[in-house]
Formats: structure tokens, C-alpha cells, sequence
């Protein structure tokens, strides 16, 4: 599976979910199960080799502003989220997290940020076409702590200042 596959794979179970992350992962575990196991841990190495891409303060910050605060689990939960957004959302998050703010279009905050499920849809769907649990994906494990500088969480002046577009969008 390419990079191109991985994408529309999530765009396709994005779309047919109107935007609900919970119902996405079920049409993905859905899209998975018609494929060949080695193709679902393709899609896994894609998946998380962006989940730990995604492991960095400048995001983190941008979650905490988007999410109104962003646990150490929230955070793990929104890059998969993110992940699901697809390519040009995900791309442009990560090359300057406050184009969230315009990147987003509709953002719902009871199911939005939220994509806990999306992570365990490759997993799932391999354990579901071969009875046993996936195995060791065989890509670098994330960094033991995000990639970056550190962001202060608690300080609202300097994420006001560092994420403008998502400071007035979400906080005003």
C-alpha cells in the first residue's frame, strides 16, 4: 500500500461518516476487512508512523487551544483525529499548527478532536480477518517526548500569541 492508498483510504471512510470520527472508524474496520492482512499492516505502518510524526509540542499547544486544554491521552486521541482529517489537513497541521484554524471547517467540540477509534481500526480489522493480534509493525517507536520545544499549556498569553488564528477562532 503507498502513501496515496493510505489517504484515500481515510478520505473515503471520512466522507461516508459525515465528519463522526467513531463512525469513520467502523467504515475503515469495514474498508480494511476487504483487504489482503499484509495490506492492513501497511495501512498500520502508515498510520503510525503519522500518529508519531504528529508527537510535537507546536501541535500540542494547538490541540490545547482547539480542544480548550489537551491531556497527555486527549492528545494521543486528537493526532489520530487529525490523521483522520486526511492529507491536506493533517500536512498543513503539521507544517504550521495555527492553519488549523482555517484548515477546519465545521467543528463540532462533542465528537470533534476525538479520534481514539481511528487507532485501533488496523488492529481490529487484522484481528478480525486473521484471529490473532497484529504483529511488531517493525517501524521506530514515538520519541519518548514530543518533538520540539516545550509549549507552557498553562500559560493563555503565550498561546494567545503563538496560535492567533486558533486563539481568536475557538477562545473569543
Amino acid at each position: 500500500m503507498d502513501e496515496t492508498e493510505f489517504w484515500e483510504l481515510i478520505d473515503a471512510a471520512r466522507e461516508g461518516a459525515g465528519g463522526d470520527p467513531e463512525e469513520q472508524a467502523d467504515l475503515l474496520v469495514e474498508r480494511l476487512l476487504r483487504l489482503d492482512p499484509e495490506l492492513v499492516l501497511d495501512f498500520a505502518r502508515h498510520f503510525e508512523a503519522r500518529y508519531n510524526r504528529a508527537y510535537r509540542w507546536d501541535l500540542w499547544g494547538a490541540a490545547w487551544v482547539l480542544l480548550d486544554g489537551c491531556s497527555d491521552d486527549a492528545f494521543d486521541f486528537f493526532r489520530c483525529w487529525l490523521i483522520g482529517q486526511g492529507r491536506e489537513v493533517f500536512e498543513g497541521a503539521l507544517h504550521d499548527p495555527d492553519a488549523l484554524a482555517g484548515l477546519l471547517g465545521e467543528f463540532d467540540e462533542e465528537i470533534d478532536g476525538d479520534g481514539e477509534e481511528l487507532g485501533y481500526a488496523a488492529d481490529e480489522a487484522y484481528e478480525q480477518l486473521t484471529g490473532t493480534v497484529a504483529p511488531d509493525l517493525g517501524i521506530a517507536p514515538a520519541p519518548a517526548e514530543p518533538e520540539g520545544t516545550p509549549v507552557d499549556l498553562e500559560n493563555e498569553r503565550a498561546l494567545a500569541q503563538r496560535y492567533p488564528r486558533l486563539w481568536e477562532r475557538f477562545k473569543d
